[in-house]
């Protein structure tokens, strides 16, 4: 076996090691037969493999399965037997040309996203990623260390995450990325670079473990947004927020803060792992949605339509500083004073002194003026995790932005989702479909 070929090889055994065991057993063994050739071992042919490799190696099989070196064994025989028909129906099934690279047909399937529409995983999608990451969780913490991490993407060409990850979605206490965090990194990767996210699945095997054409399968493209708001509702799952605001106004600790990170806890983030994204989820109407935070680039001539393209605008400003609410008077009225998008104002460092704003209206005013909802004080200076209220507030007027703009001073309507969101904390999902149910 040439070294591209063991490289194919183990690549292929890992995936096909559904526990992570490091050993193929019986059942393993089966559903590979099954995947390559459509059809199972009999026991006693399963049996007399297993015989083969012991008589001619001694850790080919351990605790009666298939080790790796037992795996590439078979595969060495095979060849040597001239039956390198065998060999190549299995790299061909697992997406391998003759040069023993994976197709591009394989890693990227077609998948049409017309404009306005957004993509997301559908549920077999999440539980193939659970699956992923329970088999690799070997210390049952519910995070991933970076070890684990590391074993995770041993079937990838490269390591698909950087630093930075770590900055975009939720980690424990040492900084490893909990099973919430991993659900939104993938959440993520899908909604900004659908591509991406096919080939990610691709090297994962999804198509194969789950026996589907392609990994097209796990992707939901969204109907038109212009549909949504005509019908006034929408079956998405995940809303974009892009933060605005002028360089310093606290754009960046708007972002942790949703991730449960005080001021003290980000003044550890080095610069060189910073992210201009976060993702979590939060909770509407016992709902669960993905919110994904997005700091844009405060220069003005760079605002590409990319840029603005989203479902709820946070216009932040720094309280204490004079000129830090001129920049989000101008983006609003420049950018958005006629759009659709619901717009919110944050006061961001609300514990420091509030100065005086230099423009023309204070933002009380000014927001009064725009009909927009007064501005949302908001400081992540504190001893515990940030309130997490406020981002509750923003996936709310995302998913109903009709009722945005009339409810603004209905708090009633913003009670209902928060309450939506303490109910789902406390009596969990099933209890709170079956409250629904009875209703």
């Amino acid at each position: 076996l040439k070294p591209s070929c063991i490289k194919a090889l183990t690549r292929i055994f890992k995936i096909s090691d559904l526990d992570n065991d490091g050993i193929l057993n019986d059942n393993e063994l089966n559903f590979f037969q099954r995947t390559c050739f459509n059809t199972p071992l009999a026991p006693q042919a399963l049996e007399d493999v297993k015989n083969v490799v012991r008589r001619n190696m001694t850790d080919g099989v351990k605790n009666n399965g298939l080790s790796l070196k037992g795996f590439l064994f078979l595969h060495t025989l095979f060849i040597q037997r001239g039956r390198h028909e065998t060999t190549w129906t299995v790299l061909r099934r697992f997406g391998y040309d003759d040069d023993l690279e994976l197709t591009q047909e394989y890693l990227f399937p077609i998948i049409k996203v017309p404009p306005d529409c957004t993509t997301e995983l559908n549920h077999n999608a999440y539980l193939f990623l659970q699956s992923v990451f329970d088999k690799h969780d070997k210390d049952r913490d519910c995070a991933l260390s970076p070890e684990e991490v590391k074993d995770l993407f041993k079937v990838f060409p490269y390591m698909p995450w950087g630093p930075d990850v770590n900055n975009t979605v939720c980690t424990n206490d040492k900084g490893w990325i909990t099973y919430q965090g991993y659900l939104s990194q993938w959440t993520l990767t899908t909604y900004l670079d659908v591509q991406r996210s096919l080939e990610y699945l691709g090297y994962l095997g999804y198509a194969i473990i789950y026996e589907q054409e392609s990994q097209a399968a796990a992707i939901t493209v969204t109907r038109n947004k212009r549909i949504d708001l005509q019908k006034k509702q929408t079956q998405r799952s995940v809303f974009r927020c892009n933060v605005l605001g002028a360089r310093g106004s606290g754009k960046s600790g708007f972002l942790q803060a949703f991730l449960g990170r005080n001021l003290q806890r980000q003044r550890q983030i080095r610069d060189d792992h910073k992210s201009y994204y976060a993702i979590s989820t939060t909770y509407v109407y016992g709902q669960e949605k993905y919110l994904l935070l997005h700091e844009v680039m405060p220069d003005f001539d760079f605002l590409s339509e990319a840029d603005l393209a989203c479902d709820v605008v946070c216009l932040v400003y720094d309280v204490n500083n004079p000129y830090s609410f001129e920049y989000c008077a101008k983006v609003y009225k420049q950018c958005f004073i006629d759009s659709k998008t619901p717009c919110v104002v944050i006061a961001a460092k609300s514990d420091l002194h509030e100065a005086r704003q230099h423009y023309s209206l204070s933002p009380h005013e000014f927001c009064r003026k725009h009909k927009l909802h007064p501005p949302q004080p908001f400081t992540c200076n504190t001893t515990e995790a940030p309130s997490k209220d406020i981002y509750t507030r923003l996936t709310t007027m995302a998913m109903y932005p009709h009722m945005a703009q009339a409810d603004l001073k209905n708090s009633t309507f913003w009670l209902r989702a928060s309450l939506g969101a303490t109910v789902f904390a406390v009596l969990g999902f099933a209890m709170y479909r079956a409250l629904l149910k009875q209703r």
